[in-house]
């Protein structure tokens, strides 16, 4: 019986194949049909792109556009080109264009909006940008539409505004995100002497983000513009259970006030504390200034040259050579200043900070990197500390 069943589906085999080679050759007429009835200049349009000539290959392709209008597919990556070549322009014109459509399906017609939006957005015509975003609320493009608002909210530094629509998008705007919304909205407050309202934003930051760091900085600025150095020095030093890293950015503000308290060696003793638990090239140039005020150019160059042993790296050799120079007898001061001058060409591009998501350098800390967009992606370290020592 067995062999019976075995007999019958080698039978089957050619039937299989019989079949396959038919639908085969329907799929084939279909693509031949299907090339035949597109435009000669799509043909042009491709090859252009294979030879690398892509201008040309652009205008084959809004040729073909011009002649079908069906081809709502190519109109949208001829947008999405011209956005991504700066030509916004014609992105703009390509992708209203297909608006007015009568005969454009409804779904299109929502992603020709979102796409103009972006086009706007990319042009810098912020208000139209929220217009268009505005009016997908309800859709189905409206998680897309909720994003790019919230980044139009936050270049225009409508703070308020991107709170609420962040709350709304659990899954892309972090609780860290938010509360760094307050904590802009309470250095506005402080800017302009309000102290009530700027408290409380830092109380909302520190709720939404336990280890808000520039919450507890800013909170040290607003103690200090109330009056109150010790409540001040408090709140930078929670820094350290926060994230320790950071505390090199507070150093400067706690040697100011420990010396308006006149309690210089108290802060001595804290900052030296903090550089020896937490390396740092800024941590270390606010405790050699603070040596060298109550200690002298001895101690401030014995500082300076333990700290090298322990973390050599190039800014660091440059301010060992500063604090050595005053030592040295006037014969050898010539030498010392040249390998200074040296020494200085190249850490310059080392003294910057570096976005960890997009690489961007700069020589101020910016909790917002200028170029990506990221919140809290600058580590607040030298670029030296992190690729190049001795």
């Amino acid at each position: 019986m067995s062999d019976f069943f075995e007999y019958w589906q080698l039978l089957l085999i050619p039937l299989f194949f019989g079949l396959g080679w038919a639908a085969a050759r329907i799929d084939i007429r279909q693509v031949v049909h299907e090339s035949r009835a597109l435009p000669r200049s799509y043909f042009q349009g491709l090859n252009f792109l294979l030879n690398e000539q892509p201008d040309k290959a652009i205008d084959s392709f809004l040729e073909v556009a011009k002649i079908d209008p069906q081809t709502v597919e190519l109109h949208f990556a001829l947008g999405n080109l011209f956005r991504r070549r700066g030509e916004t322009e014609r992105a703009i014109r390509m992708h209203e264009n297909l608006i007015e459509r009568a005969d454009l399906d409804d779904s299109f017609r929502l992603q020709a909006l979102s796409e103009l939006g972006q086009d706007y957005l990319k042009a810098g015509l912020l208000d139209r940008a929220e217009e268009i975003f505005n009016k997908l609320m309800g859709t189905a493009r409206q998680e897309e539409a909720k994003r790019n608002l919230l980044e139009i909210y936050q270049v225009e530094k409508e703070w308020l505004k991107a709170v609420e629509i962040a709350k709304e998008l659990p899954d892309f705007a972090s609780q860290k995100e938010i509360a760094e919304y307050f904590c802009e909205l309470a250095a506005g407050e402080i800017m302009r002497s309000r102290p009530d309202n700027a408290r409380a934003y830092l109380e909302t930051a520190m709720q939404q983000n336990r280890k808000c760091v520039r919450a507890s900085l800013l909170q040290g600025d607003l103690l200090v513009q109330e009056g109150k150095p010790l409540e001040a020095i408090a709140a930078w030093q929670r820094i350290e259970q926060q994230d320790p890293a950071y505390l090199a950015l507070v150093a400067q503000k706690l040697l100011e006030t420990y010396r308006q308290i006149d309690r210089r060696d108290e802060g001595i003793a804290l900052l030296r504390g903090y550089l020896e638990r937490y390396p740092s090239l800024d941590l270390l140039d606010v405790v050699y200034q603070l040596v060298l005020e109550s200690g002298g150019s001895e101690a401030a160059y014995r500082l300076v040259r333990d700290e090298l042993q322990r973390n050599p790296t190039l800014l660091g050799l440059e301010k060992l050579m500063s604090a050595r120079l005053p030592l040295v007898a006037p014969e050898t001061r010539p030498d010392i200043e040249l390998a200074k001058t040296i020494v200085q060409s190249y850490t310059k591009r080392l003294s910057r900070y570096r976005c960890d998501n997009c690489g961007f350098k700069a020589r101020q800390f910016y909790w917002r990197c200028p170029a990506c967009g990221g919140w809290e992606t600058y580590p607040p370290r030298r670029s030296e500390e992190f690729d190049l020592t001795l």
